[in-house]
């Protein structure tokens, strides 16, 4: 029945369901937005209105309308908007965003379930209505598209088919929320000038709380994401007004939300420092490929159609012979003439695709635009635009997906063509995705380049920020917004701004009062300070950007077979672990292996155990102590330890160095029964890392006579200490991949190690002297492949082993007091290569070191914010020179048995200071500086300066001299604003004059012509002239017959 009523109306060729499946494709709302917004682009729109008018009876509550300027639609065009995949836009030259004839249903269809068009171009009015609902009440399968049209001055419908035109408009009057044709000639109503659009969505779609998905509540000049938080989501996400800045490349259209003009932005213009290179490559190639597949189809359909014709012009002239009639020659004529247009199209479609075939072997070139955010820096990554339509934003590539500081800040952005990348149907991606990870990768290499041109790192990327008021170490956190920053960053990047009549850009100069300035919307090229830029018709002024070049590492071929010989070398060590690995099935496997490798402790037979495993397990039991140390209590004569001889310094770690090894007993010794294991405290259980370095100091550490003890060891202990040394090797080839993990570790050790109370020397001497018995207490610090090692005897007399432990423990206190003044100190500190500052917040006294905790001032977001670090080590420096206590010989050089030698207790860098030459240069630099900025009429001359020394440059009133300076520029700005503002006067009076003169003359001329009318029909009295345009052609022709 439904059918049979609407077969006179229009068809959109589609099914119903494909409605609700196309509008699926836009998992982004505001990409749906955006997608309105680009029609009124592609129609050469200059302005867009979108705003929302509240309709409690509708659901979400109100309707959403989008209106423009552009060139609008007639009633043809509108019945192509309807069929999906119809465009005019597609051609290999266009400039248009669209291109798949489905941005309409699919973004409406997205954001509500109905929508209505109001269009106007050529003095008609075309109403164009889709409903979701109405099908669904309906019980339509098909999609059927009422489409009224009347004329602008008449509004009278233009088709002769009243009854096709009752059955839209009863239908439009039902489902739509306009109730009958004066409502519906009042939104035609809002388009002002000759042509344009209104596009009408409601019915919205809700989330699950029955909310609508876009709130227009929480800000009255914004459209909003409902439900998203402000926190950790970048704004163009959340808000459509920002997302509209930036959605075109070089904005040439004013957008206004809820009437509010959108300032938008040129993203090169908003940088710091910006930068462009140029990328050349012939990888994009699907897109042209399937360019030139459509040329030769083309081509050759137009070759079979020229052929065709030219062969029934053959036929048709052996046909006609010598029939001369005018009938005969007529056609062979009009045949003729369409073989010979056929084959020129086919010559034309021929040369297009020959074109194309070559340009597919060009390369494609790309330019990468990069710049520093100082605004926010946290809103960083790479904004991909294709034909100027923004697809992809702050996507990380290249430095910036390692996480650190390198790179962090800058924005890169790149236009790409159609013929080098095609986006996706919803503009979000990009649909050869291999070809946009290369292009991804080619900017990464690029930022790179970008981050040594600009040397920020060089320089100090702390220093940097704290410029322009980054205090925080928080990299999300706002710059400060004292004043000084402000100008700062506002000197840096000047302001761009568009002009609302003739949408050209200009930059305006930097002025010290204009800082935070809230300039109109309605802002036009007059109000510009730069006398070259204050018209409209002066050209705009193209950003002149400087370009860089990639400049690639280029590897010499010994450098080339080295890296090779080394990969081939870790994979060689690599299969030897592995085949040396034993793989166990079953219980049956694990009696096979041998009796000491089964009996290992743990950490040796899980070189890699999880951290709840570390957690749980309890700390080994310290090694047995050697017989003569038991023995040594009983012994009266004591003598001094000689001093160890240096040994070179090991490499720098965050774990505390292995103990030394045991000493040998002596023959005598070997005899006497051995004390029970004396009870040491419990211990905190060990981390992958501490366990893996100690290992390697307790090897490098080892004496000769060690290594001389090791070579009794029996043959199955050589094999297991074999293997764990090729384990070690393997773990220590997975530190760089585990860094993050060992670091949390790292933090939660130092942590437990905090808590514990330290053992006292001074228990530890009274315990020998009332018992008899002794512990060597030190650092417990867990270490698998040390143990085996302790059990191996050292040949060392027992005045080579015994020391006084009054004396020693006398120097530990020294040296734990001058410690425990290192507190407070500035320093930095290195992670992951890079230096960041601190202060020293804990201090930890061991054997043989010192402990500093540092506490960071900044740290990036995936780094510790403090760190335990050796005194000396090559991982922390100071920032300024020590003071006499903290370079104290105790402190500096620590105990006699330190590995670290004396020399590397203090950074070289702490000990220099700025030499003559520098004092010299920098007087001369400031001499330089306050001449060059000299006030007229400063109370101390100019040419005193040049005789000014250090001191007196230090008295030197500076504060005086910066306001009088300030003072001056000031009167200056002043001249120059009044005298804009009078030739801005006198322009305006210049104009309201000629605008008088023009209302004068068209007034004289009125009365003119309708004295020469009077005059005519005077003379000739049947003469009639209705309009103005008929009297000029009337007079014209008497001249001219005259002549």
């Amino acid at each position: 029945m439904a059918y049979t009523n609407y077969s006179s109306l229009n068809r959109a060729q589609l099914t119903f369901e494909y409605l609700h499946t196309n509008s699926t494709t836009h998992e982004f709302l505001f990409g749906a937005l955006a997608e309105l917004v680009d029609n009124s682009r592609d129609a050469n729109a200059t302005r867009i209105d979108i705003y929302t008018e509240k309709r409690p009876d509708l659901r979400g509550g109100f309707m959403l309308c989008f209106l423009d300027d552009g060139t609008g639609m007639d009633p043809s065009e509108a019945t192509h908007v309807i069929q999906f995949g119809k465009s005019s836009k597609r051609f290999p030259e266009s400039t248009h965003i669209g291109q798949y004839g489905n941005g309409l249903k699919s973004g409406s269809m997205r954001i509500g379930k109905d929508f209505i068009v109001f269009t106007k171009k050529d003095d008609k009015l075309t109403c164009l209505f889709l409903s979701r609902t109405f099908h669904e009440e309906e019980g339509l399968d098909e999609v059927i598209v009422p489409l009224p049209s009347w004329d602008v001055k008449t509004q009278q419908p233009l088709t002769l088919d009243t009854e096709k035109y009752a059955t839209e408009t009863e239908l439009i009057f039902k489902y739509s929320p306009f109730k009958n044709e004066e409502q519906l000639f009042r939104q035609f109503k809002k388009i002002e000038g000759p042509s344009g659009t209104l596009v009408v969505v409601y019915n919205l779609k809700l989330m699950d709380n029955r909310e609508p998905e876009l709130d227009v509540e929480t800000d009255h000049q914004d459209i909003m994401m409902a439900g998203t938080p402000v926190e950790g989501v970048k704004p163009e996400r959340r808000s459509f007004r920002a997302y509209a800045a930036v959605l075109y490349i070089d904005p040439r259209m004013r957008i206004f939300i809820q009437s509010h003009k959108v300032r938008t932005k040129r993203l090169s213009c908003c940088l710091y420092n910006p930068r462009m290179y140029k990328y050349t490559s012939t990888r994009f190639k699907t897109r042209a490929e399937q360019e030139v597949k459509k040329a030769d189809h083309l081509s050759k359909l137009a070759e079979e159609k020229a052929r065709e014709s030219e062969s029934k012009a053959r036929a048709l002239e052996l046909k006609l012979g010598d029939d001369l009639s005018k009938e005969a020659r007529a056609a062979l004529r009009k045949a003729q003439d369409s073989a010979v247009a056929l084959r020129a199209e086919a010559t034309r479609k021929q040369a297009i695709h020959a074109s194309k075939q070559k340009a597919l072997k060009e390369p494609k070139e790309l330019n990468f635009i990069f710049g520093v955010n100082i605004e926010r820096r946290d809103q960083d990554g790479m904004f991909v635009y294709n034909c100027s339509r923004l697809i992809k934003m702050y996507e990380k590539t290249g430095p910036q997906l390692e996480g650190g500081m390198a790179c962090g800040g800058v924005v890169g952005v790149v236009d790409v063509p159609y013929l080098v990348l095609e986006p996706t149907h919803n503009k979000q991606d990009f649909a050869d995705a291999k070809e946009y990870r290369h292009l991804l990768r080619a900017m990464g290499e690029y930022l790179a380049q970008y981050w040594k041109d600009i040397g920020i790192a060089q320089k100090g990327i702390v220093k940097f920020w704290d410029e322009f008021g980054y205090l925080s170490a928080n990299w999300n956190a706002v710059p400060s917004n004292e004043l000084r920053f402000r100008r700062r960053r506002a000197m840096e990047i000047p302001v761009t701004i568009q002009c609302d009549k003739c949408l050209k850009w200009r930059t305006l100069p930097f002025q010290m009062d204009a800082v935070d300035k809230r300039y109109p919307d309605s802002w036009v090229c007059l109000m510009n300070p730069d006398g070259t830029q204050d018209r409209c018709d002066a050209s705009e002024q193209k950003q002149n950007l400087p370009v860089g070049v990639l400049k690639k590492d280029i590897k010499s071929t010994e450098d080339k077979q080295k890296d090779l010989s080394d990969k081939i070398r870790q994979q060689q060590e690599k299969l030897e672990s592995l085949q040396k690995t034993t793989t166990i099935k079953s219980a049956t496997d694990i009696k096979r292996l041998p009796l000491d490798v089964s009996t290992k402790p743990t950490e040796e037979r899980t070189p890699q155990p999880t951290r709840s495993s570390q957690r749980a397990a309890p700390r080994p039991r310290s090694p047995p102590l050697p017989a003569v140390v038991r023995k040594a209590v009983s012994q009266p004569q004591i003598t001094k330890t000689p001093p160890p001889k240096p040994t070179p310094p090991s490499r720098p770690t965050r774990t505390p160095p292995a103990p030394p090894p045991k000493a040998k007993p002596s023959p005598a010794a070997k005899a006497t029964k051995p004390a029970p294991k004396p009870v040491a405290p419990p211990p905190t259980p060990p981390t992958k890392t501490q366990a893996r370095r100690s290992a390697m100091q307790s090897r490098t550490a080892t004496p000769p006579s060690a290594k001389t003890a090791g070579k009794q060891t029996p043959p199955s202990k050589k094999g297991n200490i074999k293997k764990g040394r090729v384990q070690e090797e393997e773990d220590d080839e997975e530190e760089e991949s585990e860094e993050e993990e060992e670091e949390e570790e790292d933090e939660e050790d130092s942590a437990s190690e905090e808590d514990e109370p330290q053992p006292k020397k001074s228990k530890m001497a009274a315990s020998v002297q009332a018992r008899g018995k002794t512990a060597v207490e030190k650092k417990p610090v867990p270490v698998p492949v040390a143990a085996a090692a302790a059990e191996a005897p050292v040949k060392q007399t027992n005045t080579e082993v015994i020391t006084n432990s009054t004396n020693e423990d006398l120097k530990k206190d020294v040296t734990k007091n001058n410690a425990q003044k290192d507190k407070g100190m500035q320093v930095e500190a290195k992670v992951n290569g890079e230096w960041f500052t601190g202060r020293v917040t804990a201090v930890e006294t061991g054997k043989d070191n010192v402990r500093w905790k540092v506490k960071f001032d900044y740290v990036p977001m995936n780094t510790p914010r403090d760190r335990w670090v050796f005194k000396g080590s090559d991982d922390v420096r100071l920032m300024r020179p020590a003071s006499p206590e903290s370079r104290s010989p105790d402190t500096n050089q620590g105990p006699a048995r330190s590995v670290t030698p004396p020399t590397a207790a203090e950074p070289d860098t702490t000990q220099s200071g700025p030499s003559r030459e520098t004092t010299e240069g920098l007087v001369t630099m400031m001499r330089t500086f306050i001449r060059y900025f000299f006030p007229p009429d400063f109370r101390i001359p100019k040419d005193s300066v040049n005789t000014m020394s250090a001191e007196d440059l230090v008295a030197f009133p500076i504060k005086e001299y910066f306001q009088q300076y300030e003072a001056g520029l000031q009167s200056l700005c002043n001249s120059y604003q009044t005298r804009a503002e009078s030739r801005a006067r006198a322009v305006e009076e210049k104009s309201s004059g000629a605008e008088t003169k023009l209302r004068e003359s068209e007034e004289k001329l009125r009365k003119l012509r309708t004295n020469i009318v009077a005059l005519l029909q005077k003379v000739q009295e049947d003469i009639e002239i209705s309009s103005d345009d008929e009297l000029d052609a009337y007079i014209e022709d008497l001249v001219t017959k005259g002549e």
